[in-house]
């Protein structure tokens, strides 16, 4: 009878390995910023819930879905960054951009926002603007030769 079960080898045997090592260093090249994409996910989850710390979800009800799709986008750009960061790091100016909207966003979507829903957009996306560009920096830094 065969012996079917996994093994594990090492990879030293496989044909490619070097150019794999090459294309996993060019991709991990300029990973200095590897600790933002935890507080980018994390930013977008607290985002996304904000509103229900808060207690603004009575008084701001559009504000509360805008909150909540928003950082549902910001958390879902912190796993691209981390899953597939030779692609994601592209979309480091849409969470800019996203940091940017969340500014503005009390006036343009809530209706008469008090200060707590103002504060708490303007941080959030001063923060998101913060971590985009130290994302766009290092997508910069790793597509230089």
């Amino acid at each position: 009878m065969a012996n079917v079960s996994p093994t594990r080898g090492d990879i030293a045997t496989h044909p490619d390995v070097s150019e794999m090592r090459d294309r996993y260093a060019r991709m991990l090249g300029g990973r200095d910023v590897a600790l933002v994409d935890g507080p980018v996910f994390l930013l977008g989850l607290y985002c996304a819930v904000s509103p229900w710390i808060l207690h603004y979800t009575g008084s701001q009800p559009p504000l509360m879905t805008h909150n909540l799709i928003v950082g549902i986008a910001i958390a879902l750009l912190g796993i691209g960054f981390t899953v597939a960061p030779a692609r994601m790091y592209g979309l480091s100016w849409a969470m800019c951009a996203l940091g940017v909207w969340m500014v503005i966003a009390p006036w343009v979507v809530g209706s008469s926002p008090d200060t707590g829903v103002k504060l708490n957009n303007i941080i959030i996306g001063a923060l998101a603007v913060i971590l985009g560009v130290m994302c766009a920096g290092t997508a910069a830094r790793s597509t230089k030769p």
